[in-house]
């Protein structure tokens, strides 16, 4: 098949543009490096750089008519940075995920969205979760009226090969990774009781791939282990002491899966768990 991804050179992306090159697919990337790394694309695909949000649409138009279908996983991630950089999060979020709504819609091509779990946090919880429902939205406004075809797949705290361990767009597991190399601090904000579903990036993958296999579209599927952890429990898994900061505003106190839906259609189940994860890496 021929297939575009969106953010292919960031850690989702670039674990199933290699999954995806590896099962003998044709794949093109759109990524404009802001988090994605150049030494990530995989030297089989074809890469597009480009921003989603400011591409020229008749340009955009052209590539998606020449694709089989779209996984879009390109956006501005993370809570915290949302607040000093609404605008952003907005354009990027919504506006480039509408620009690729359109394009899809019109050539009939379909298009798996790289949802969140903050949803379960509510929509005005912080700009990145109001950013990322906007962009589901769209695509269930194009599902109901212009016939879209099209799934979202939710991800929980997702950690594994490529993920980031420096910067502001750092997950917890690689922040702590990185530290713990460097013989730095471990911080935990609040005092440690969040819980949080924490998802192997293979398991991921694994889930998409099947949505596209399927061809299962009208869904929104979770994707988590179905199983969370406090962060106390989690530094108990690093053996650190961690340190402890303020709170952070708009953070869910906790998440949790429920893949029932991608279990029962997709007959996906989450395989690779946290603690195992931690005992090989550290």
């Amino acid at each position: 098949m021929r297939i575009l991804v969106t953010g292919g050179a960031g850690f989702v992306g670039t674990n199933l543009v290699n999954k995806l090159i590896k099962d003998g697919h044709q794949v093109t990337i759109i990524d404009n490096f802001s988090t994605g790394k150049r030494k990530n694309i995989n030297s089989t695909a074809y890469c597009w750089e480009q921003d989603i949000a400011t591409v020229d649409i008749d340009t955009l138009y052209e590539y998606i008519k020449n694709v089989d279908i779209v996984f879009h996983l390109a956006a501005i991630a993370r809570i915290q940075p949302s607040f000093e950089r609404p605008a952003d999060y907005i354009e990027t979020n919504f506006t480039g995920t509408y620009n690729l709504v359109r394009a899809c819609c019109h050539h009939n091509v379909p298009i798996i969205y790289a949802g969140s779990s903050s949803h379960h946090s509510g929509k005005f919880s912080n700009p990145y979760t109001f950013s990322k429902d906007m962009g589901e939205e769209i695509i269930q406004l194009y599902q109901k009226h212009f016939g879209l075809r099209s799934s979202t797949a939710r991800f929980y705290n997702v950690y594994g090969p490529y993920q980031l361990t420096e910067g502001g767009y750092t997950t917890l597991i690689g922040r702590w990774l990185s530290n713990i190399e460097r013989q730095m601090p471990c911080e935990i904000y609040g005092d440690g009781t969040k819980r949080r579903d924490f998802t192997h990036v293979d398991d991921i993958v694994d889930g998409l791939n099947r949505i596209m296999k399927q061809q299962a579209y009208g869904y929104e599927f979770e994707f988590g282990r179905g199983e969370n952890y406090s962060i106390k429990e989690v530094a108990d898994m690093f053996g650190v002491i961690a340190q402890y900061g303020p709170d952070k505003p708009g953070e869910a106190q906790e998440t949790l899966a429920d893949y029932s839906l991608a279990s029962d259609i997709l007959a996906w189940e989450p395989k690779i768990n946290l603690e195992d994860y931690i005992k090989e890496e550290v």
